[in-house]
């Protein structure tokens, strides 16, 4: 069975170009997350450790990014898995909760 070309429209890019929006706005809210924590003077352990998991779920999302980013570089990529669409979304709303838990 021999593989068909990709085919030539912009689908592939627009999906590559929402996967980096999507990385962009997990760093956007990560890096207020660390600065939330650590604004002004009461820096409380709840918001330093809403912060630490903050970074550590954008990591993992970056990596789940990045991964399928690569994936959509090739000729005719798979279709995202399902491990890996639920790595996104529970990355998603693990930030939105330890957002909640830096602000608190």
């Amino acid at each position: 069975m021999t593989e068909e070309p990709r085919d030539p429209g912009l689908q592939p890019e627009r999906t590559r170009l929402a996967w980096r929006r999507t990385t962009l706005s997990c760093t956007v809210a990560a890096v207020l997350a660390a600065r939330q924590a650590v604004h002004g003077g009461d820096v409380s352990a709840a918001g330093v450790l809403g912060a630490g998991l903050s970074l550590l779920v954008w990591v993992a999302f970056l990596v789940v990014a990045h991964r399928r980013i690569a994936a959509l570089g090739r000729g005719r990529p798979r279709a995202l898995r399902v491990p890996a669409a639920v790595a996104a979304a529970g990355c998603t709303v693990a930030l939105a909760g330890f957002a909640v838990a830096v602000v608190l």
